[in-house]
């Protein structure tokens, strides 16, 4: 467990982010920010993977901001140099366009991530390196809930990339001596997600439909169920895994405090929004095909690790992502429009 503030280990402290105009990356980035770290934002800013500038808005002038393509090594390289913690939240996240374009979805997860790896390897072999990973690796849970040594079958092609992306990580770790772990991620949720569509999470989605009064579609009944990770708790985590020397080669859960059905969770929204609407409607065969049905997350090595623990609780959670969302919404900002 980490001894004394873990935030305070930031201060001065030069850090990378990858993916840093994304959803959970610029959520780190604002924290790191705020803790004085000097920090460096890489964004490819891929049309649909959800970087936005705006996202970093009020950070231009407090950090370094690069549209640089992992893929890119001439313009990686003196990026990574004299880092002393990467946060790699670079990558695709969506399970509907990994199976309607695999190709794209290897190239970001897994060539674009060894990429990184090798830059690092050639030029700054003592960084501490936290990966973004996720649950979806898992596939259909045999047992509940799952902890780390759960077996890995993920049921599409994101989660086979993204597995192996962790897996690289792991390898460089165990071959060429790099500090790095894996995180992998429950339902993440909050400020700054995707709200053009469902399909790099559905949560946001369905609080843009509620705060606009629509109808929220879900598939089946809803009884199937999640537990739900707020981004601040989520962002905690990466914080604690990026100051300590206990998590190198490991692998952790990151799942959150509450297990609801989707039914639930939309009733609770409808509440907290004060609009919307629920229609059930039939599994379209793509969706079927991949979900994993009802989830349940372990994250006790985390816990007993590192001290981590949600803190965020559902009700709380939602009502700071109804109010964000409803105010970029009301000043027509990129969110609104196309994010």
């Amino acid at each position: 467990m980490l001894s004394g503030d873990h935030r305070d280990l930031y201060r001065g402290r030069q850090v990378l982010v990858t993916g840093g105009l994304g959803f959970i990356g610029s959520n780190l980035a604002h924290q790191l920010v705020a803790l004085g770290a000097d920090v460096t934002i890489v964004d490819a800013l891929i049309p649909d993977c959800g970087g936005r500038r705006d996202n970093v808005a009020g950070l231009e002038q407090r950090a370094g901001i690069h549209v640089v393509d992992l893929r890119d090594r001439p313009r990686l390289d003196p990026l990574v140099r004299d880092r002393e913690v990467i946060f790699n939240l670079a990558g695709q996240v969506s399970h509907i366009d990994s199976v309607e374009d695999p190709q794209q979805d290897l190239e970001l997860n897994c060539r674009a991530q060894l990429s990184l790896l090798e830059a690092c390897r050639r030029h700054n072999p003592s960084v501490r390196i936290v990966f973004a990973g996720t649950r979806q690796i898992y596939g259909r849970p045999a047992t509940l809930p799952v902890d780390e040594r759960h077996r890995v079958r993920p049921t599409d092609i994101n989660g086979v990339n993204k597995a192996a992306a962790e897996l690289y990580h792991l390898v460089y770790g165990d071959v060429f001596g790099l500090r790095t772990c894996s995180l992998r991620l429950s339902n993440v949720y909050g400020p700054r997600q995707l709200i053009r569509h469902s399909r790099q999470g559905f949560i946001g989605w369905f609080v843009r439909l509620a705060v606009e009064d629509r109808e929220i579609p879900i598939y089946g009944d809803g009884s199937q169920q999640r537990d739900l990770v707020y981004v601040d708790d989520a962002v905690d985590a990466f914080l604690r895994a990026g100051a300590s020397d206990s998590t190198s080669g490991e692998v952790f859960n990151v799942g959150g405090r509450e297990l609801i059905s989707l039914r639930d969770l939309v009733q609770r929204l409808l509440e907290i929004a004060g609009g919307g609407r629920i229609r059930f409607v039939e599994w379209p065969p793509d969706r079927k095909a991949i979900d994993v049905g009802t989830f349940a997350t372990d994250s006790s090595k985390l816990s007993a690790r590192l001290g981590w623990m949600p803190r965020v609780d559902l009700a709380e959670g939602l009502e700071r992502t109804v109010a964000f969302v409803r105010r970029h919404l009301a000043r027509g900002g990129r969110q609104g429009v196309d994010g």
